[in-house]
This record gives structure tokens, C-alpha cells and sequence, in this order.
């Protein structure tokens, strides 16, 4: 059996450059397609499962469930379950992830905000390699 713990050798000075510091998995999680806009989603407010799986309109279940349990397992989110039939799952961020999800919002913002530039540069990348592919 192989051991899955990180190696901690930069737990002095993280270093999300270095491949073995534990930084660079959280790093993974909180930017990723999935658990940025599950942040984001969260950021509005605490959600039972379902609720959030429509907030962020594409997740699978089975993405969403892994997204969420990779972020409680950071310290990120909170998962309440509340002992009522049928059971209720809560979610909501920890001081933390607000924290987090405050940054990724700002991040969100900039791109949504410069959507206009972004489309017009892939329209002429997109013009300038059709030009060179055509004789």
C-alpha cells in the first residue's frame, strides 16, 4: 500500500511552485471549473445539495459531490446534515472559504467585465490561423 499523505517538506514556506507542497492540491480545488463557481455559488449563501447542482448550471452530481467533498476536506465548506426524514444536507462556507470565495469573485468579476475584449481576441487568433491555413 502506498502512502497518499504529501510530503511536507515546504510546510515552513508554502510554495505552490514546489510539486510536492500540499498548497498545490488545494490550489487545484479551489480553481477549478467546478470548485471555483462552487465557491462562488456558495458566497450567495448556504444550499442544500440539489439547490447548489442547479445554482451551478452543468455539475454532474457525481462532480458536484466530489467538488464538495474535496472543499469540506480543506476546511473551505461546511456540511450540515440535519437528522429529519428525508435527510437535509446543508452547505454553506467557513470563514475561510468566504475568504477564498471573496478573491475568486473579484477574479469572476475582471473576466465577465472584459468578456468583449477576450471574444474580440479570439476572433482575430481565429482569423489570423485561417489565413495561414488558406493557400
Amino acid at each position: 500500500m502506498t502512502d497518499d499523505r504529501p510530503d511536507l517538506t515546504c510546510v515552513d514556506a508554502f510554495d505552490v511552485f514546489a510539486k510536492s507542497c500540499p498548497s498545490r492540491g488545494t490550489l487545484e480545488h479551489v480553481t477549478g471549473r467546478w470548485g471555483s463557481l462552487t465557491l462562488g455559488a456558495l458566497h450567495e449563501g448556504s444550499f442544500r445539495f440539489n439547490e447548489l447542482r442547479r445554482r451551478v448550471d452543468g455539475v454532474s452530481e457525481k462532480m458536484l459531490s466530489q467538488t464538495l467533498h474535496a472543499l469540506e476536506r480543506d476546511g473551505l465548506v461546511h456540511r450540515e446534515a440535519q437528522p429529519t426524514n428525508p435527510p437535509r444536507v446543508d452547505y454553506r462556507l467557513t470563514p475561510l472559504g468566504s475568504e477564498v470565495a471573496e478573491q475568486l469573485l473579484t477574479l469572476i468579476r475582471l473576466v465577465e467585465s472584459r468578456m468583449s475584449q477576450v471574444l474580440a481576441a479570439r476572433e482575430g487568433y481565429d482569423a489570423e490561423r485561417a489565413e495561414a491555413v488558406t493557400p
